[in-house]
């Protein structure tokens, strides 16, 4: 574990660059997480997901996968890698200051 400085606060990541806390997450981080993944602006259909993860995560105990968020907060798997392209339950979860999602590789 370690730290790194993201919108200006320091942040507790893990060894694969997720946010360790979940508490430490707040919306500006999430933005400037998603422009350094190339998603410049977060639209409300990127809130909708993110805000289903962080809810899910809270009552779960862990970050959801991809097939979890297109089943629940309705959203798509097109729409998915429209929004989060290159990985969306990897960048999703990183996005909303998660853990990597169990079954992402």
């Amino acid at each position: 574990m370690g730290t790194t400085r993201i919108a200006g606060q320091e942040i507790e990541v893990n060894k694969d660059g997720f946010m360790s806390n979940p508490d430490q997450w707040s919306p500006e981080i999430a933005a400037e997480l998603a422009r350094e993944a190339g998603i410049d602006p977060l639209t409300d259909k990127h809130w909708q997901v993110i805000d289903f993860c962080r809810r899910d995560a809270a009552d779960k105990g862990e970050a959801p996968g991809v097939r979890r968020i297109t089943k629940n907060a309705g959203v798509s798997m097109k729409e998915m890698y429209q929004l989060f392209p290159r990985g969306p339950g990897i960048l999703s979860a990183k996005i909303s200051g998660l853990t990597k999602p169990k079954g992402c590789i």
